[in-house]
């Protein structure tokens, strides 16, 4: 398992926008017609990965909690497929719906939308105001597999109650840890 940090993109970055497969609906997402009102969560997982496993749950909580306050929540999966089957569509929709994904999980067959965030992790998380430009990016907390500390989405927790009530978010914001994307 490979500890692979965050690129961390400069704050205020406008996020560059796509269109992907949802795996699950089957339907074409784009960025700018499924913002939120208030905000956008972009989440870089894939299905094998120890970090992400290990956070999703919690990704769950949280995405139908803030969903509720206008928040929309997208994760995408960059993985090379063929290198990492697991990681694929097929696979991709059906790990959603066992882990009951509230959110679309759309495949970045060219890897180019991962590029375009500098992505390097899983999990890599971005938060965007309602105009998409970013306001934190980063871990969902400090726990890690293994490391006994409980997982509470602290940190993306917080970056969204600083969006929703209009604050600065003057936290450190630490880059995320987990498994690199596997490039092709």
């Amino acid at each position: 398992m490979a500890n692979t940090s965050s690129n961390m993109l400069p704050l205020e970055t406008k996020a560059p926008d796509f269109t992907l497969l949802d795996t699950v609906s089957n339907s074409v997402i784009n960025l700018n017609s499924f913002k939120g009102v208030q905000g956008t969560v972009i989440m870089f997982i894939c299905n094998h990965c120890p970090f992400v496993i290990h956070v999703n749950s919690q990704l769950v909580r949280i995405a139908n909690m803030y969903t509720k306050a206008g928040i929309a929540f997208i994760a995408i999966s960059s993985n090379d497929a063929n290198n990492y089957p697991q990681d694929g569509p097929k696979n991709m929709k059906i790990h959603a719906k066992n882990e009951g994904y509230p959110f679309p999980y759309l495949y970045d067959e060219t890897q180019n939308i991962a590029k375009a965030y500098d992505a390097a992790c899983t999990p890599d998380l971005y938060v965007f105001d309602k105009d998409l430009k970013l306001k934190y990016r980063g871990q969902l907390d400090d726990s890690r597999p293994g490391n006994g500390l409980p997982v509470t989405g602290n940190d993306l927790k917080h970056a969204l109650d600083c969006l929703i009530e209009n604050k600065e978010n003057t936290q450190i914001q630490k880059p995320s840890i987990g498994c690199n994307i596997k490039w092709k």
